[in-house]
């Protein structure tokens, strides 16, 4: 291969003058790791505040237009799933959620380098664990505690922040797997100049 060829084969790893090009680059494990927490951890504490709003300025039996008909504010104490489904198997539905965000947690550590996926693992986690907040620490009792929701959309369940942060991240993940993304890109290759006239 002639020095042209070598020079066209590297062109875009590569910048003028050595310098590599603006391609996405996989992060360390330490950074991907804070990424996903520090989305998590804010998105918790979004979660919890909002509640602890909701209960102090909401009631159970009527609804408060937010975005008119859109969007209302109804308080509501769920001790199931969506949809109410899991109601009479709470510390059940308590313990798949304590395994997913382990899962979040074990996946994140061994396989993600990506910051895109690094964002889609916090969301998930984030909204799991304000979740499980409620379900271990909220009456009546740990593993049974009802989470507490109050944002209402029509023919939908009533939901909170901590339920937008996890079906947010589920449809990143989705869409990131069908545009192929990987979890963890391969470092760029450090570039090879060769001599003129040199043929490899």
């Amino acid at each position: 291969m002639s020095h042209s060829s070598t020079t066209t084969a590297t062109a875009g790893r590569t910048a003028p003058g050595g310098r590599r090009s603006s391609a996405p680059r996989a992060m360390t494990r330490s950074a991907a790791l804070v990424l996903v927490v520090a989305i998590a951890a804010v998105l918790f504490v979004l979660d919890q505040v909002t509640k602890h709003w909701a209960e102090a300025n909401l009631e159970t039996d009527s609804a408060r237009p937010l975005l008119g008909e859109l969007l209302q504010l109804r308080l509501l104490y769920n001790s199931g799933a969506a949809w109410g489904m899991g109601s009479g198997i709470t510390p059940v539905v308590t313990i798949l959620q304590l395994a997913i965000a382990a899962g979040v947690v074990v996946f994140a550590i061994r396989a993600v380098r990506s910051p895109w996926y690094a964002v889609t693992l916090g969301l998930i986690l984030g909204g799991a664990l304000g979740n499980i907040h409620d379900r271990l620490l909220r009456a009546p009792g740990p593993f049974r505690g009802w989470v507490v929701d109050f944002l209402v959309l029509p023919h939908w369940p009533v939901f909170n922040v901590a339920d937008m942060g996890v079906v947010s991240g589920a449809i990143l993940l989705v869409l990131l797997s069908i545009l192929g993304l990987p979890t963890a890109p391969a470092p760029d290759e450090p570039a090879r100049e060769t001599p003129a006239g040199e043929r490899r």
